[in-house]
């Protein structure tokens, strides 16, 4: 209001000026018919033109003058509101009066400052909340309801990459959006109901755990942001928690039935000769020793994989160790008929850093199984040498049997507690615990060295070991 009575002033002013200016030419006008009673009447009448037109000049300079007072700083205005428009928010207005323009243009300065604060803090804002976003370790992916995405982390946009190269069922009724299959129909669900929900999906050998959300405006879902996280981890480890009660569970059962059994035998007398007895005795003995060597197997396990095995490292030759466990088994062998060689290199075969102990434990329990599943007049051999490998020195030592092999199936699970790949083998006194191997993996572990193995069913199995020398 303030403003717009300055600006009618103004005119005013300048009104007033013209309507001098027309009653000055009035005058002249009129003068003509006036009864000349002068001599100078005729200059009286240039007097009053050059009047008349210095006043029109004046007025209209002043007009002028006044109009662009006016105007030039609500110009400057206009073409500051376009550059704050634009995204320069540091724009500002200069101060020229101190009239109600210049109170205009101090608010606006004013709210152009106000304006670029707000903008910079909701920046800053922005780019903490974009540094957590990337940071996450998660997968965040974010839908639009037509499901194409929007917004994705790292984490995310690897893993939408890594699902879009698999192969996915013909009849994908989402092939039009870029909402992978594993989570379609959780998409759909969270747009149609409109609240969070928790999912598990399993893609390939991975599993992975989900949670979406709406993204609500105006009560109306426009989209859904999921949060995946890779739990394949989490699920095996828990499926090993699982199996290794079970099979703790199975283990134990069957040598403690058979000694309930063959106890209750012998408090009725069921025996009546002491052979009888004594066979029964003998049965009773040989579960205990296997229930000794399963809890011993599983302390053994239980410290190796806490990090509490205790290992005396020193400077090892391998040769009198591997000619002292193929001089303890050569006697079994034989009995077995089975035919057992050591090739051994001529040169001393030394280890900067070894458990002798331990590393007696790992050829012992690999011995053990080449033996209990190598049938007769076959072979196994016991190897070593020295080896470089990418320019590092190492002991490769090899086990290798003549047996009924292993299928590849089962190969990759052989080191894991308590898996036997022959599963219809019985588990009798002679019969292993299931641990042998996964004790000897973490040995090796513990040496820094690695395992392998190599098996073809039906011709045998070769257990490959690499020692660093250093």
């Amino acid at each position: 209001m303030m403003i717009w009575r300055s600006v009618v002033g103004k005119l005013w002013i300048t009104i007033i000026a013209l309507v001098a200016v027309v009653l000055l030419i009035l005058g002249m006008f009129l003068l003509q018919y006036i009864d000349i009673a002068f001599d100078d009447s005729h200059r009286v009448k240039v007097l009053f033109v050059y009047t008349a037109i210095i006043g029109f000049l004046l007025s209209t300079f002043f007009a002028f003058f006044l109009s662009t007072k006016i105007t030039q700083p609500l110009l400057q205005l206009k073409k500051a509101a376009d550059l704050i428009s634009h995204g320069e928010y540091r724009t500002r207005v200069p101060i020229r009066s101190n009239d109600e323009i210049g109170d205009l243009a101090n608010t606006f300065n004013h709210m152009a400052f106000e304006l670029e604060t707000l903008i910079r803090d909701l920046n800053h804002e922005k780019d903490h909340l974009a540094s957590v976003h990337r940071s996450m370790a998660d997968a965040v992916v974010t839908f639009n309801a037509d499901g194409q995405i929007i917004l994705a982390n790292p984490h995310g946009q690897q893993l939408i990459e890594q699902w879009k190269e698999l192969e996915w069922t013909d009849d994908f009724i989402g092939a039009h959006t870029q909402v992978p299959e594993p989570l379609f129909e959780l998409y759909r669900k969270v747009l149609r109901e409109g609240r969070d929900l928790t999912d598990k999906v399993h893609v390939q050998s991975g599993a992975w755990s989900v949670v979406m959300a709406p993204l609500k405006s105006n009560h109306t879902v426009r989209g859904a942001v999921a949060v995946i996280r890779d739990v394949t981890e989490e699920t095996k480890l828990e499926k090993l928690r699982r199996d290794f009660v079970a099979n703790v569970s199975h283990e134990i059962r069957t040598p403690l039935s058979m000694l309930q059994g063959y106890s209750e035998a012998l408090l009725d007398d069921i025996a009546a000769s002491p052979e009888e007895r004594k066979e029964l005795a003998q049965v009773i003995y040989e579960e205990s020793l296997r229930m000794g060597r399963l809890v011993k197997d599983l302390l053994d396990l239980a410290r190796m994989e806490a990090g509490h095995i205790e290992m005396k490292l020193i400077e090892t030759d391998l040769t009198g160790l591997l000619k002292r466990v193929h001089r303890k088994f050569l006697a079994l062998t034989k009995e077995r008929d089975i035919q057992l060689h050591a090739e051994l290199p001529p040169e001393a075969l030394m280890i900067g850093q070894a458990d002798e102990d331990r590393l007696e434990q790992v050829l012992t329990n690999l011995l053990d199984n080449a033996i209990r599943h190598t049938a007769k007049h076959a072979s196994i051999a016991l190897s070593a040498r020295n080896i470089v490998i990418d320019q590092k020195a190492f002991v490769e030592i090899r086990v290798k049997d003549e047996g009924e092999g292993i299928p590849q199936e089962d190969l990759p699970f052989i080191f894991e507690r308590f898996y036997k790949a022959d599963k219809a083998r019985t588990r009798g006194a002679s019969g292993g615990t299931g641990l042998g191997l996964a004790i000897v993996k973490s040995i090796i572990d513990a040496h820094r060295g690695q395992i392998k193995a190599e098996s073809v069913v039906g011709a045998g199995t070769t257990f490959t070991i690499l020692l660093p020398v250093k």
